[in-house]
């Protein structure tokens, strides 16, 4: 970060990252409040995988994820206004307030959907890379998921058919420890849960700091470029660590305070605050992101709760492509 154009990037990643981690804090207000129903799985702490990852595909590339899937939405430009009256069940929401939290899409930003199912998104973003492969394009999709998936079956057979059929694929474990309240260690027999199976399917056992955005941004890039360039898919390993619970219910009592707190000193924001401030970036300049993206999430969030419910008259629209209800119309 010692250009010009290098500290505007600098400044725009740790934007992103701020606005995600503030976005997730409101939903998290609101869903204590009441006012989101149903399941909401946060990321806070994992931002630097969502943001580093996004910042070095192109709008024709995909990204495909998990419930814990509001943070790739966002860093892939989905409107953050949207995304919070889809939460909040509100008029205008990204999936016009029908979705909820666990199913966010937002096709027109590259963003083919959050699943709720463990595992079921692996074969599709097979078949998205398919297409691009069947059709000659250079796209490349990137797919999100956390290590519990990877004592899924459906990882195993993904990951084989990309490498069987060279897929323009790349597969990115996050690796937050926890497969929902269970520590994965507990449950496999090798240390790293995605990177010491890649060598079954004839991948090298790609690992990152998922707490360090550049480095994501380096190891994803180069992985994002052999699949664009023909070199066929890549596994992904970043490790991270969710601060709070499985969901926003969820109160993580499973976790000492002492575990916790050591991984809160690898926060992605404070490390890259430190690394600006080391390449001569301003308090100042960080201080004007954080209070500008404050502004924003407040505004944003008075004009979603302030939205009313979508009418029960749009119960029987947009169950399909065409935007009716009725199966082959």
């Amino acid at each position: 970060m010692t250009t010009g154009v290098d500290t505007a990037l600098a400044l725009h990643l740790h934007e992103q990252m701020v606005f995600i981690r503030r976005f997730e804090a409101k939903v998290d207000a609101l869903y204590r409040q009441g006012r989101v129903r149903g399941p909401a799985h946060l990321g806070i702490g994992q931002e630097a995988v969502a943001v580093g990852a996004a910042s070095v595909l192109r709008p024709g590339d995909r990204s495909i994820g998990t419930y814990r899937g509001h943070a790739h939405a966002l860093a892939r430009g989905a409107p953050p206004d949207a995304v919070l009256r889809e939460l909040l069940g509100r008029t205008g929401g990204i999936c016009a307030g029908k979705g909820g939290s666990m199913h966010i899409t937002s096709v027109e930003h590259g963003y083919y959907g959050s699943y709720a199912i463990i595992g079921a998104h692996l074969p599709i973003a097979c078949g998205l890379a398919w297409a691009d492969q069947i059709r000659g394009d250079d796209a490349v999709t990137l797919c999100f998921f956390g290590d519990g998936t990877t004592n899924i079956g459906a990882f195993h057979e993904a990951l084989n058919l990309a490498a069987v059929w060279s897929l323009p694929v790349v597969f990115v474990c996050e690796n937050n420890h926890y497969m929902e309240y269970t520590p994965i260690a507990d449950v496999i027999a090798v240390k790293q849960p995605a990177a010491d199976r890649a060598a079954a399917y004839g991948l090298a056992p790609l690992c990152v700091d998922g707490n360090d955005v550049d480095a994501v941004r380096a190891v994803i890039g180069a992985a994002v470029d052999r699949a664009r360039n023909g070199g066929g898919p890549s596994l992904v390993e970043a490790e991270t660590y969710r601060h709070g619970g499985h969901s926003a219910a969820d109160p993580a009592t499973y976790r000492s305070t002492e575990e916790v707190a050591q991984w809160k000193l690898r926060d992605p924001l404070l490390r890259h605050a430190e690394q600006l401030c080391a390449s001569g970036v301003s308090d100042g300049d960080i201080e004007a992101v954080t209070t500008g993206v404050a502004a924003e999430i407040e505004r944003i969030t008075v004009e979603a709760l302030a939205a009313p419910s979508p009418s029960a008259d749009t119960a029987w629209t947009d169950m399909w492509s065409d935007g009716s209800s009725r199966w082959r119309n």
